[in-house]
């Protein structure tokens, strides 16, 4: 049976044939080269922030959102950046979550903030879309594409001028994941991200911060990703040294979005060090 990872993969795929058949990867650069500037990534010194994220549906927990309408979208992500997210996240895979790019467009123009395209992005036009989109930054996933790829797609972030959250599953892909940020950009900053859900197989293991933790390079901000659902959660993982938590689901079910944000920070806050310390 082909695992899920494998058919993100081919239908990101699809979708780029299907992109270049609308419109040229030359004429998208140079429409993305063009864009109105978007809003930089900023840390907090407070030494903890939040990437909240907007998803319709999850292939493990099913619908999650009220609907995709612009209303919908915008009200949401004003709640996250009100509260205090550094970044709002937004999926635009369609098959399996809902997404699409124009939700992202829609979140970039209601708030100033950045914008995060979630997608499993596997061509530099993808890239180039983003930005075009309004996106500040991009998720690429180290299991999705090869070395190669991986470092072209970092490349063209930076020509794009978009910061990376490189996303690893294990060890040995998060010593990848650092070898290829060495040799990126620091600004825009390279994030890297720790997932506990395997993707291949859509399990989690709550174990895995905590056994990684001290395999981030100081130089990288390092993001917890996946089974971060309470305040406790993000309290975890903020004194593990995570610079970041990437939080989804817990969100998207949340009656008041906004108030979980806040706590959450305020809770992972609490728990983290400087980032100078």
């Amino acid at each position: 049976m082909v695992d899920f990872l494998s058919r993100m993969s081919d239908g990101s795929l699809d979708r780029v044939r299907n992109a270049r058949a609308r419109e040229t990867e030359a004429s998208l650069r140079r429409r993305a080269a063009d864009t109105a500037a978007v809003p930089r990534l900023c840390l907090s010194a407070t030494g903890f922030d939040l990437i909240a994220e907007i998803k319709q549906h999850s292939p493990s927990a099913g619908a999650l959102a009220e609907g995709t309408s612009e209303p919908n979208l915008v009200r949401r992500a004003v709640r996250y950046v009100a509260a205090g997210a550094a970044v709002v996240s937004v999926l635009t895979e369609p098959s399996a979550f809902g997404g699409h790019l124009e939700h992202l467009t829609t979140v970039a123009h209601a708030i100033d903030a950045p914008v995060l395209r979630k997608d499993f992005l596997v061509d530099p036009y993808q890239i180039f879309e983003a930005r075009v989109a309004g996106a500040s930054g991009v998720l690429l996933i180290v299991r999705l594409v090869d070395p190669a790829r991986l470092v072209e797609l970092v490349q063209a972030a930076a020509e794009a001028g978009l910061f990376v959250l490189i996303e690893a599953f294990d060890g040995e892909e998060l010593a990848l994941a650092a070898e290829v940020a060495r040799g990126g950009l620091s600004n825009p900053p390279t994030l890297l991200g720790l997932n506990a859900r395997n993707l291949t197989t859509l399990d989690i293991d709550s174990q895995r911060h905590a056994a990684l933790a001290d395999r981030f390079p100081p130089e990288h901000p390092p993001v917890a990703e996946s089974g971060i659902e309470t305040p406790d959660d993000a309290a975890r993982v903020a004194a593990l040294g995570y610079r970041l938590a990437l939080v989804g689901t817990a969100l998207m079910r949340a009656d008041d979005p906004g108030k979980l944000v806040a706590a959450m920070l305020e809770a992972g806050r609490r728990k983290a060090a400087p980032p100078c310390a």
